[in-house]
This record gives C-alpha cells, sequence and structure tokens, in this order.
C-alpha cells in the first residue's frame, strides 16, 4: 500500500479530502490530508509573506516529519506550484506527482498567470478592495455563473464550501515556482475532469508551451467540474488508488 498525500487547491483545506481520504484508508493506503499555512483551521497563520514557498515548506515538513518514504503526492488545481517544488526539493522521498485537474506549469509561470487576463484584472480588483491587498476572496462558488467549473456540485456541497472556505494568501498565486536548473525526473499522472487527455495531447502537439510540460505524463480522465474530490469522490478515491498501486 501507498503513503498518499494530497494538497488542496485554492481556500481549501485538509476537510476538502474527506471522503476521498477515508476511502483511500479503508483501501489500506497511509493517506495524509493537508491544510496549508494561512487556510481553512490555519487562517490564523496567514501574513502578506505566506507564499508559495511556505506551502512547499509545508508538504515537505509533512513528508520528513512522518518519516514518508516513496509518496504519491496529491495536488489539487492551483496546488500545482507546491506539489512540483516540493517534489523538486525531496525527490528521493517522492515516488509520483499526482495533478487533479492541473497539470505543472513552465518555469517562470505563477498560477495567475494561467487565468484569461481578465480573471487576473478581477482577482487583483478583489484582493486590492475586499482582501486588504493580500487576500484573494473566497468565489460565490455560483452554479448559475459557473455551470461548467462547478459540474456536480449539489447545493450541500456548495453550502458546505461556503461554510469552510477561506480567503487564498495572494502571494501564492502572485509567485511563481524557482525550479532548478535540471528538475528530477519525477513520475507524474494527470487527472483531467474539465478537459480531456486527448485534448492535453492535441496541445502538446501543437507546441503550446502551457501544456508542453505535461509531454509523456499518465493521462486519466474523470468527466466533472474542477471540484472531483467533492463531485466524483468515490471515482476519485479509485482512481488514486490504482495510480498508487
Amino acid at each position: 500500500m501507498a503513503e498518499i498525500v494530497l494538497v488542496p487547491g485554492f481556500w481549501l483545506g485538509a476537510w476538502a479530502w474527506e471522503e476521498v481520504t477515508a476511502q483511500l484508508r479503508a483501501a489500506g493506503h497511509a493517506v495524509y490530508p493537508l491544510t496549508l499555512t494561512g487556510l481553512a483551521d490555519r487562517a490564523a497563520e496567514a501574513t502578506p509573506d505566506v507564499d508559495v514557498s511556505t506551502h512547499i515548506d509545508d508538504i515537505v515538513r509533512v513528508v520528513e516529519d512522518n518519516g514518508l518514504r516513496d509518496v504519491v503526492l496529491v495536488g489539487h488545481s492551483g496546488a500545482n506550484l507546491p506539489v512540483t517544488g516540493a517534489a523538486d526539493r525531496i525527490p528521493e522521498r517522492i515516488a509520483r506527482i499526482v495533478y487533479v485537474d492541473a497539470g505543472p506549469l513552465p518555469a517562470g509561470m505563477a498560477v495567475i498567470d494561467f487565468n484569461r487576463p481578465q480573471t487576473q484584472e478581477e482577482w487583483r480588483r478583489q484582493v486590492a478592495e475586499e482582501g486588504d491587498g493580500w487576500l484573494l476572496p473566497v468565489p460565490p462558488f455560483d452554479p448559475a455563473a459557473d455551470p461548467y467549473n462547478l459540474a456536480g456540485l449539489t447545493s450541500e456541497h456548495l453550502a458546505r464550501i461556503a461554510e469552510l472556505a477561506t480567503p487564498q494568501p495572494f502571494a501564492t498565486a502572485t509567485r511563481p515556482l524557482d525550479r532548478p536548473a535540471v528538475p528530477p525526473r519525477t513520475p507524474c499522472s494527470v487527472i483531467a475532469t474539465t478537459f480531456t487527455p486527448e485534448q492535453v495531447r492535441t496541445l502538446i502537439e501543437s507546441g503550446n508551451p502551457v501544456f508542453k510540460p505535461m509531454a509523456g505524463m499518465d493521462l486519466h480522465h474523470l468527466p466533472t467540474g474542477h471540484w472531483p474530490m467533492f463531485s466524483r469522490p468515490n471515482e476519485l478515491a479509485s482512481l488514486l488508488d490504482e495510480i498508487a498501486r
């Protein structure tokens, strides 16, 4: 059985992985769901200095403090940079990275850069006007406004997210990852939920620089919205179990 570390995306904490964690543990895996600095039950630790490096430190600390080896490191969405950075720092302890509806960004690219210019502008406005200049507020999670990404979420899911999600330290979105000149060749998998493996392959073949780092990765498809730990936790856990084995 595997040692699996689950890292949530923006605005979430370890609570987001509860159903997935329970199923993976029932399958015999040792599972470590993380809450990163400044989020959820660690929201009181948020400061303007919390950035990608801070969250890399969080992951490395959990792995090292628990003496974990051959770790399957899972990152959802905006956790793509911290899991990549952690694997770069302690490659001897990481067996595989699994990106959930995400992938490794090219060197020098921050999470905000992956978004459309309108979204980038809106994020900066929200941070300035509602986030004291350094916190990215929780989005409204309105299915009427964003049916594609919120596909599969019930009213109960949305109520729980509204209750437990917390603002994201904005430096985690604006600061890129410093990678080694020759990064370690850690095996990687992608679980695509709002896009398909075929779309990824087409974008790689077209020379798209954002998707180029996914070349040669193990690609899986779980069709749903951007939050599969809520909308399809059983299937997500089964896929992670399959990959981890």
